[in-house]
């Protein structure tokens, strides 16, 4: 009797030694971080994906991991979200990397680039193309951490205050276009312009811009653009699939705990693709709704199209020849987007037309 209920009691320590609290603990400390968006809550779609991710992390960690979101300009102007994390004075953002571009072409490699990646290729290319680990190679540089977060999918090419019948229309156009865009679409005569997503409805009102492009129907009929600018226009060639990220201060995403980390992964990663997949569902109502308020929709003629793709290459040699940064991602990149299309020409592309030309036809 005495043995047994000794073995008993040993057990019971030995259990309890197991599960000591110092270990959990450890493993599960107590840490609150703040997000600052790039974005305002207004636009609950982009800005939600914060929200989500935000919500997954602090469910998954019975709350001991929280992050709160702020929106643009609360903690930081929307578009220095990425400065403040990389001088450490916030732990994280949600923001588009193509924002600061002016520091170094390369991070328009994180958000999208002229005729680069549809969403679905910069999902392959992101996470099984070795895309995050080149480019977190490039954003340690900064002191960030970045993982993907979202994606508009294709976006529209903007709101003109007129047609645009040739390239010729395209000169003198004062247009709002983010990133690395604004820098191609210059040398066909547009003047590009980097505005804030809530600076811009003002500033096409006003006739301080000509043109802008923000996202797509869903967004843009928040924005109300249509009110001022009755031409929208397709695609946005500059973002076949735009992406967000999350981006962390190197330091602090050094101190995190590996379970959360883990954690921050997965959370990001169901985020990713819940933005995306509300555009998708938002974005063909939204459409029908402008157009019936007058909008006029309309393709970019082809010789736009061309003289932009043209643009584009020569920008990418131009900026590559002095960038061993920007030179090593877009190599990689365009790389993988030769054998995506190859693929998508066989597999999506023909699917894709067979089914739009029976939407056409009013067979579905």
């Amino acid at each position: 009797m005495l043995r047994r209920n000794f073995l008993k009691g040993a057990g019971v320590g030995v259990a309890a030694s197991a599960v000591a609290a110092p270990a959990i603990a450890q493993s599960a400390p107590e840490i609150n971080w703040r997000l600052t968006s790039s974005f305002p809550k207004s636009l609950d779609t982009i800005f939600g994906a914060a929200d989500t991710f935000s919500r997954y992390v602090s469910d998954a960690t019975d709350g001991k991991f929280k992050i709160q979101v702020f929106p643009a300009g609360e903690l930081a102007p929307g578009l220095e979200a990425a400065n403040e994390v990389s001088k450490g004075t916030v732990e994280l953002c949600h923001t588009a990397s193509y924002y600061y571009w002016g520091k170094d072409p390369t991070f328009a490699f994180g958000t999208a680039v002229p005729f680069g990646l549809n969403s679905r290729m910069q999902n392959a290319w992101m996470y099984h193309g070795g895309g995050i680990d080149l480019m977190n190679e490039f954003y340690g540089t900064h002191n960030i951490y970045a993982l993907p977060c979202g994606n508009t999918g294709a976006q529209m090419g903007g709101w003109f205050r007129k047609e645009i019948k040739s390239v010729a229309d395209l000169q003198g156009v004062k247009m709002r276009i983010g990133g690395f865009g604004g820098k191609v679409i210059a040398k066909l005569g547009v003047v590009p312009q980097q505005i804030a997503g809530g600076e811009i409805y003002p500033a096409l009102e006003k006739g301080t811009i000509d043109a802008t492009e923000w996202v797509g129907p869903y967004d843009d009929e928040k924005l109300g653009f249509y009110k001022v600018a009755p031409y929208y226009y397709y695609p946005g060639w500059w973002e076949g699939g735009a992406l967000l990220h999350l981006m962390v201060n190197a330091a602090k995403w050094a101190e995190l705990p590996p379970n959360y980390k883990a954690i921050f992964q997965a959370a990001a990663a169901a985020a990713n693709s819940d933005m995306q997949a509300k555009y998708d569902a938002s974005n063909p109502e939204a459409l029908k709704k402008l157009v019936a308020a007058g909008t006029q929709l309309r393709p970019f003629p082809q010789d736009v199209m061309e003289a932009c793709f043209t643009a584009a290459k020569e920008t990418y040699q131009e900026i590559g020849a002095e960038n061993a940064a920007f030179k090593k991602v877009h190599d990689a990149m365009m790389a993988f987007r030769a054998d995506q299309y190859l693929w998508f020409q066989v597999s999506e592309y023909t699917y894709d037309t067979f089914m739009m030309n029976k939407q056409r036809k009013k067979e579905l």
